[in-house]
């Protein structure tokens, strides 16, 4: 389990997270929502190991992140960040083995090379595999990006390409993955999430469209002012209550007519 216990963060001497904690567990999607400036990038970092809390602590597996080698903790959390900074016309296989960086020294190029191979199928980009990264569209460089940071907690030989049993749990956090994705993007992205947490793997991401978070989702957490407001299934978060305290608006929630899940419209 990924967790933060009663985080306190401080970033250019103001407060941003008050007494957070949130957890991930393996085999569980988790949507973390809120309105702009809420702390839910901050978060996100703290529990990757890029922002240090001045109170509280974050642990894998229970055992804090700052006692972890940089090479461990990269085997086992990887992170998708807001903005890709590749603006180099990489092949798309290279792209996706950047994310083998961890494993230098520790995996033969045959072992990395099957890495690769199973992340990009994993993520629906398998046929993209001989392309020239800077000339996919926006949802297929994400689902490379998606390969890539795979590829970073993919299995070591031996032990199965899914997380589960596979010497403890493996993570993925995502920071706005869905941003500048069209509406048939966003679904087949999620949808490739939604398939690595059956196979074992823990995703935690931020997302704006609580849509989005109601119907891929096992879990919701709400941020509003640097604490958490809310966390638990969609139907016991997305409530309409919740929507006027936390976001100062007023939404109607129906039921998706298939997947039985709450869909928020304006009110």
């Amino acid at each position: 389990m990924l967790s933060a216990s009663g985080v306190d963060v401080d970033l250019g001497g103001a407060p941003v997270l008050r007494g957070v904690s949130l957890c991930v567990r393996e085999g569980e999607t988790v949507a973390l929502i809120g309105p702009n400036g809420a702390g839910k990038s901050t978060l996100l970092r703290a529990l990757s190991g890029a922002v240090a809390p001045r109170r509280g602590h974050v642990a894998l597996d229970g055992r804090p992140l700052a006692d972890w080698p940089r090479g461990a903790l990269a085997r086992r959390r990887a992170v998708l960040p807001q903005t890709p900074v590749l603006s180099f016309p990489f092949g798309v296989l290279d792209v996706v083995m950047l994310g083998r960086s961890p494993h230098a020294g520790r995996s033969r190029r045959a072992d990395d090379l099957r890495a690769v191979e199973g992340a990009l199928a994993e993520t629906g980009a398998l046929h993209l595999a001989d392309r020239d990264y800077t000339t996919l569209s926006g949802g297929e460089r994400q689902r490379v990006r998606l390969a890539a940071a795979l590829a970073q907690v993919w299995p070591e030989p031996g032990r199965g390409g899914g997380a589960a049993g596979s010497g403890g749990g493996r993570y993925i956090l995502f920071d706005e993955p869905t941003n500048n994705l069209d509406l048939a993007h966003q679904q087949v992205f999620m949808e490739a999430v939604k398939r690595l947490a059956r196979r074992g793997y823990g995703a935690l991401a931020v997302l704006h469209d609580p849509n989005l978070a109601a119907l891929h989702a096992d879990r919701v957490c709400v941020l509003a002012a640097g604490r958490a407001a809310a966390d638990g299934p969609p139907d016991s978060v997305l409530r309409e209550e919740m929507f006027e305290s936390v976001f100062g608006v007023r939404v109607r929630l129906v039921r998706h007519p298939e997947r039985g899940r709450p869909i928020v419209l304006p009110a």
